[in-house]
């Protein structure tokens, strides 16, 4: 059922060979007997720290204060780490001081969700003293003993149960669930970061409308307080059947699992509640909700300390969202020119996302028109149609040696004429033809022929 890695099995057999206990433990052997590739391999021994690094010729000091060696074989890096027993957390993330012990049991009972708190080496086999096996087979992520206890000494814990029920497809336990409503506050004391790392692993998760368990429990009040607003929104419109919170979840669910894509679906309506206003006939309507949605899209996504590329495509993308294009060759080099080359393709997929969230009014119209304007645009990236300046036959030094305009704003105002000049017929892009209607631009008699 769990095939070792040989290098880890190596470490752990080096280690017993010298007298101590060694096993892999954690999310490698939880990712095992689901049949799942480990993203790394947890070793964890009786051995001290220096009494592993006396048993290797290259080891690293990770975390030596708490426990933890990184053994280096062959350039390749696995943290082995002593059994401990944590002591008290007084930040709500790490525990301040640490204390080594000579139980495996000990060592697994600090440990987050039962599922995550199995061990196994080849020649004890699995050791699960806390029924991991049996929460898998129930796909349910249920906490090591009091969830209180373990929410308390670590609040990120609380996100940590919601990704896992998005990874994994599974129910989080009862009273897992109401130790995370009861203990949601706690998470002010986690640093934005970690909350955008767990973020980012439940939207693009298998499961991604799970983010609704953390609406539930309270969690998105503390972290995303915008996605509640979204929640309690609904749409009175033909073309919707959910409220505005559902729609999120749905499209994101619609998407494929890419990070700029679902976290795109997650910001594109933020705004919508602030918008929203009734017409006379009981109809809601959001207008100027994109622009509003990208402007908190990117407040949020700074709050929570994205990288400045993140920010931008997502906020780009989220500001277009609703940018009407009509299938034909001059509209879509338009919409490329103004959405730009790196946003309209993520555009095109949200579009699809956000089309297939709404009701099914009209969906047969906007389907075709979507295929319409997805063929032409793979028509124009095939003929590789001017639709930017580095496209353009002329460059700045050309207009300036043949048309006698000087460097500045003026130039870069010409080049923008011309390329429109393109946009509208890409047979336009040729250097003659481009100076002359430079020339004729600057003397105020353009034909536009």
């Amino acid at each position: 059922m769990i095939q070792l890695p040989e290098k880890v099995r190596y470490i752990i057999n080096r280690v017993m060979e010298a007298g101590y206990e060694a096993y892999a433990v954690g999310g490698c052997i939880r990712d095992s007997i689901l049949g799942r590739t480990p993203d790394d391999w947890d070793i964890t021994t009786s051995a001290t720290p220096e009494q592993v690094k006396a048993l290797f010729d290259h080891t690293i000091d990770t975390g030596i204060q708490h426990g933890t060696v990184t053994v280096m074989i062959e350039r390749e890096g696995f943290e082995v780490t002593t059994y401990r027993i944590d002591g008290e957390y007084e930040d709500g993330r790490h525990p301040k001081e640490v204390t080594f012990t000579p139980s495996l049991r000990e060592d697994l009972r600090r440990r987050d969700f039962t599922i995550n708190a199995m061990a196994y080496n080849d020649e004890t086999g699995l050791v699960d003293v806390f029924g991991g096996i049996d929460d898998i087979k129930r796909k349910i992520i249920r906490c090591v003993g009091d969830p209180k206890e373990r929410f308390r000494e670590d609040a990120l814990r609380m996100m940590r149960a919601v990704r896992f029920s998005a990874q994994l497809g599974y129910e989080i336990e009862e009273s897992t669930a109401a130790a995370i409503q009861e203990l949601n506050e706690n998470l002010t004391y986690v640093s934005a970061e970690r909350i955008q790392v767990e973020l980012v692993k439940l939207v693009t998760s298998p499961h991604p409308e799970n983010l609704r368990l953390a609406y539930e429990t309270g969690i998105t009040q503390v972290i995303l307080p915008e996605f509640d607003r979204c929640m309690e929104t609904e749409q009175n419109n033909p073309h919707h059947c959910y409220s505005v919170g559902e729609h999120i979840l749905k499209s994101m669910e619609e998407v494929r699992a890419d990070k700029i894509l679902r976290l795109t679906m997650l910001f594109h309506d933020i705004g919508k509640p602030e918008r929203l206003i009734v017409d006379e006939k009981g109809i809601h309507h959001f207008y100027g909700h994109p622009d509003l949605s990208a402007e908190m899209a990117r407040g949020i996504l700074r709050r929570l300390k994205f990288d400045n590329q993140t920010i931008y495509l997502v906020t780009h993308v989220v500001k277009y969202h609703d940018y009407d294009v009509k299938p034909e060759p001059v509209c879509v080099r338009r919409a490329i020119m103004k959405t730009g080359e790196d946003i309209f393709p993520l555009l095109l997929e949200v579009k699809a996302a956000d089309m297939r969230a709404q009701s099914t009014y009209m969906r047969a119209e906007k389907e075709e028109k979507l295929k319409a304007v997805y063929r032409v645009y793979e028509h124009v990236m095939a003929e590789k149609q001017c639709i930017s300046l580095k496209e353009l036959a002329v460059t700045g030094r050309d207009l300036m040696e043949n048309t006698g305009i000087p460097a500045g704003p003026g130039l870069g105002e010409m080049l923008k004429k011309l390329l429109d000049f393109v946009v509208e017929d890409p047979s336009r892009n040729e250097r003659e033809t481009l100076l002359k209607a430079a020339k004729e631009l600057k003397a105020g008699h353009f034909t536009g022929n």
